[in-house]
């Protein structure tokens, strides 16, 4: 599969056929086509179900086990902005509380990561039942609450935020988590685990995730999306899983209105506005704010994580599909770059390797409180306690980062490598380095000013633009590198922003500071090459912040 593959489940389109040996998918379908819809200009208001609309309602209520149930448990759809998403949750709403579907005493809960936003199919559907008579005697709609009770069957549907969190005591049926790339926050990812242990306590049960591309790949959202795209694409089987993925690659030609239709299936009929994304197009091909607008909530790219990126991390992935072989490093000469964090943060050592290719083998340690993993975990979106049970990050005891124990690994890397020189910023590594350099260690300072970060910056660029940053794929220092902000001086001179950044760039800054002194350490560089301020940096261990 190449990057500009267009990703989108052909199924919908090919008229193929949808088991349905009960016929619930049909009249899920017949159902909803009674139904009206106020928003419709059209003649009666009808309740409009486009061809793949309709498909994806069939697919999903069609089929069955042999005793009735539901084969479908989880549906993932990330799809274009426009492209009705809100209209498809409240058919199923619809359906699971007034319809077919509907159980006794049954609960559907929509949830969103604000309240406003969790309003926004909550109208749709009270919309629909307030304006429909057929629903007088049976439709109780609860405005206060955002509930709408089926008065019959004492059916009801809510809708929730992570504003109000307080349903860990719910038992669901069915559960639409609206616009999941937006759940960001240590409160989003609970919400996310309430609601979906939640659906563990009964048979039956239904979930159904809505979302728009996103940024970063640690985020919830990615990692299921993701999932659903190898169901999609066929590298994994799971029946219960409908995926609905439309996406391409990050380097597919935005400017081709083919691959908009395709994307936006909606878009032959109207929605999104076809002239509204052309007049896009336009600005995208000058602000690159549009670009990543159209290519991000459009046409389903993921972006970087951090808005004012470093480098492409595409670009920087494929450095990572080379396998390297640490053990035959042993020997060669090795530079360190090591980013001490505050209390509880992470800590991160970075050994680089010179490759005769003009590259370099980078190789990441990371360290964090054993005490902190689970709160982090939470915080920063990112499962700390699952790389710590890979081997990934090495937990230190307590609940304050143990500078001792890096000190140790310090210590031990330099007996198993040679070692020609330990980068470190001196801010809060002074006693550390201290003790290094009294036992002959080789110290040496890089501060985290423009006139060292620069050319550390140029040169990491460098090398990973022409696949020769050989990162053996570390996922964490992948996440390290897509946090980053890059922030400029007056004269250009280029520097990592930690205040700026989304999130931890601990192992990025390392990397910067290790291949920085492999570079000039390099023998094929003579002193001839570098710039005055650039040589009485290096001579006179310094910089100019």
């Amino acid at each position: 599969m190449t990057n500009t593959l267009v990703i989108y489940p052909e199924w919908l389109f090919d008229g193929s056929p949808i088991p349905d040996p009960f016929g619930y998918g049909e009249r899920a379908v017949q159902w909803l086509r009674k139904n009206r819809h106020p928003k419709n200009p059209a003649l009666g208001h009808p309740f409009q179900l486009d061809e793949w609309h309709e498909r994806i309602i069939r697919a999903i209520f069609g089929p069955r086990n042999p005793d009735g149930t539901r084969i479908i448990k989880k549906v993932v759809i990330q799809l274009g902005r426009g492209s009705r998403k809100t209209a498809l949750a409240a058919a199923i709403v619809l359906l699971c509380a007034f319809g077919p579907e509907k159980i006794a005493g049954g609960l559907i809960q929509s949830a969103a990561y604000a309240r406003k936003q969790a309003r926004e199919l909550f109208e749709e559907v009270a919309l629909i039942v307030s304006q429909d008579r057929r629903y007088d005697k049976t439709a109780r709609v609860r405005d206060y609450k955002n509930q709408i009770v089926n008065s019959k069957t004492r059916t009801r549907y809510e809708a929730i935020s992570s504003e109000g969190l307080g349903h860990h005591g719910s038992t669901p049926s069915v559960v639409i988590a609206d616009e999941l790339h937006a759940w960001t926050t240590e409160k989003h990812r609970e919400l996310w685990r309430v609601l979906s242990s939640a659906l563990d306590k009964t048979n039956d049960t239904l979930m159904v995730v809505l979302t728009t591309a996103g940024r970063g790949q640690e985020s919830l959202a990615y990692k299921e999306v993701s999932a659903a795209k190898r169901i999609q694409l066929g590298q994994i089987v799971d029946p219960h899983v409908l995926p609905v993925i439309f996406e391409c690659g990050p380097d597919v030609d935005w400017k081709d209105e083919a691959i908009w239709h395709k994307l936006l299936p909606g878009l032959s009929s109207g929605y999104p506005s076809l002239k509204a994304l052309q007049e896009r197009k336009i600005k995208a091909g000058y602000s690159l704010i549009e670009r990543e607008t159209l290519l991000q909530l459009y046409l389903g790219v993921w972006q970087n994580q951090s808005s004012s990126p470093f480098v492409d991390m595409v670009t920087y992935d494929r450095c990572g599909s080379v396998p390297v072989d640490f053990e035959a490093l042993k020997g060669k000469p090795c530079f360190l770059g090591v980013d001490l964090s505050e209390v509880s943060d992470l800590t991160a050592i970075v050994a680089a390797w010179p490759t005769d290719d003009g590259g370099y083998i980078v190789r990441p340690w990371f360290f964090c409180p054993a005490d902190a993993l689970a709160k982090k975990s939470r915080v920063e979106g990112v499962n700390y306690q699952e790389w710590e049970k890979a081997g990934l990050i090495t937990a230190t005891p307590g609940a304050a980062v143990d500078y001792d124990f890096v000190e140790a690994e310090i210590r031990k890397l330099h007996a198993e490598y040679d070692v020609r020189q330990i980068a470190f910023d001196p801010w809060r590594a002074q006693q550390l380095q201290r003790n290094l350099m009294n036992d002959d260690l080789p110290v040496v300072d890089f501060r985290q000013g423009f006139i060292s970060m620069s050319p550390a910056c140029d040169e990491v660029e460098r090398a990973i633009i022409t696949g020769k940053l050989y990162h053996a794929g570390n996922p964490i220092l992948r996440w390290n590198f897509d946090n980053v902000a890059v922030v400029r001086d007056a004269a250009g001179n280029r520097k990592f922003d930690k205040s700026k950044s989304r999130d931890k760039i601990d192992g990025a800054v390392a990397t910067l500071m290790a291949v920085r002194f492999a570079a000039l350490n390099d023998n094929t560089r003579s002193f001839l090459e570098m710039d005055p301020d650039e040589l009485d940096a290096l001579l006179n261990n310094k910089d100019a912040a």
